[in-house]
């Protein structure tokens, strides 16, 4: 069985993601937007619907990093094995 390499965060961002963490990831990008969206109008809104808007960003931008990051091993083989 042939070992692992570790991947650079760049290959890791290109490679293929599995679709659970595709869904996890547009999840995070649909907190991050709508958290910025609340926290555009912060004069308007409430304290606490503010602080709760600027965890939803940190929470999305931390979720989407995350799940985009992640790699399937048997798509990443199966690309590599087509160049080879």
């Amino acid at each position: 069985m042939k070992a692992n390499k570790p991947l650079s965060i760049s290959k890791r961002v290109t490679a293929p993601t599995p679709p659970f963490f595709k869904t996890l990831r547009t999840i995070g990008l649909m907190l991050t937007a709508s958290g910025g969206a609340l926290l555009v109008e912060k004069g308007v809104l409430p304290a606490a619907v503010v602080q709760v808007a600027g965890c939803m960003v940190a929470a999305g931008g931390v979720l989407t990093a995350v799940s985009q990051t992640t790699v399937d091993d048997a798509a990443l083989r199966m690309k590599e094995e087509q160049y080879e």
